[in-house]
């Protein structure tokens, strides 16, 4: 005798707590500046997905090495060349951008995944830098950017014993 298979449905979860106006305000000016003609597309249309605007933006980790502030960021996919790093004072700005290899209008795709477009991310630096003597390399898709600590900054932190 053959087992019958049980069907497995997903369930959409709704939120567990109501949703406040300026929430849903912030949540549709996002959606807004994200993708500005959704608000001229009905809703029962297929979306049209145009890969040229997809977001692309690197993951960043920024933390502290003995005397300097490192700041990584995954770049897979770019060269060297397009990318710039700038250091004003307490903030790093990172942007670049990724661009397509080849343009082929000829071919009929069922999928096309590789992302490309422009990225800029800045970031406050949480103690104080020397701009001038900040060293950066990218290899692997990683960008480094090492930015040694002001005199101050170090004399700034202490150990604190624990009782």
């Amino acid at each position: 005798m053959a087992k019958k298979k049980e069907s497995k449905e997903l369930v959409k979860v709704e939120p567990s707590r109501a949703i406040s106006p300026f929430e849903e305000m912030e949540r549709w000016m996002d959606e807004m500046f994200r993708r500005p003609f959704s608000l001229f597309h009905p809703s029962w249309l297929p979306a049209l997905k145009f890969p040229a605007m997809k977001e692309f933006s690197p993951s960043v980790d920024i933390f502290e090495d003995k005397d300097d502030v490192v700041v990584k960021a995954e770049i897979p996919g770019i060269k060297k060349e397009d990318l710039d790093v700038k250091l004003e004072e307490d903030t790093i700005t990172i942007s670049g951008e990724k661009k397509t290899e080849e343009k082929v209008e000829k071919k009929d795709y069922y999928r096309l995944e590789r992302s490309y477009g422009s990225f800029s991310r800045s970031f406050s630096l949480p103690t104080d830098v020397q701009t001038d003597k900040a060293k950066a390399t990218f290899k692997d898709g990683v960008l480094e950017v090492r930015v040694p600590k002001t005199e101050e900054a170090k004399r700034k932190a202490r150990k604190v014993e624990i009782e």
